[in-house]
């Protein structure tokens, strides 16, 4: 009989050897699963950056729509309020008539600009400020202060932050 007597390292290395190599396989696979939540996590970040900006830019586009809609409106509430200007100063029955009509038609536009939050610059008796104002004209006046806006020709408006029209104003000087 021939004994072969096989050495207990030499049984154990095989086995060493399939541990070491799932072991590695493991390890590749852990490897592979952190890189690919590492990837669904940038990708939903991307995602939230990406629908975020297109909130962004979809609000950006309306205010910007609704800022050239309303400053169109602008001109035409300027002749209103000529219109009205016009119609109370005179004292013909025909103009003091439609000065009602008038009326009606200046306090919807108001009432139409501050539900959309435009609101007019107060320009008279502030400092010159070019972020708002234009002058277009300048007055020598000793009972004014020196750039003081002393008279609003066109009033000018905001939308929240953003300047609709700025106003066209005479400034005093120091002669």
């Amino acid at each position: 009989m021939n004994d072969t007597h096989v050495h207990p390292a030499a049984e154990a290395a095989p086995d060493d050897a399939a541990q070491a190599g799932d072991a590695t396989e493991l390890d590749v696979l852990r490897k592979e699963r952190d890189e690919a939540a590492d990837r669904l996590l940038r990708l939903q970040a991307e995602f939230d950056n990406y629908r975020k900006r297109q909130d962004r830019e979809r609000r950006e586009l309306g205010d910007h729509f609704a800022s050239e809609l309303l400053g169109e409106f602008l001109p035409v509430l300027d002749d209103v309020e000529r219109a009205l200007a016009a119609a109370t100063a005179s004292s013909e029955p025909v103009l003091a008539s439609h000065r009602q009509g008038l009326e009606l038609i200046h306090k919807q536009f108001l009432e139409l600009l501050k539900r959309r939050q435009v609101v007019p610059i107060e320009a008279v008796g502030a400092d010159f400020d070019p972020n708002v104002h234009q002058a277009v004209g300048q007055e020598v006046s000793a009972t004014h202060r020196e750039g003081e806006v002393i008279e609003d020709l066109r009033r000018g408006y905001r939308l929240g932050d953003r300047l609709l029209r700025p106003s066209m104003v005479k400034v005093a000087t120091r002669g």
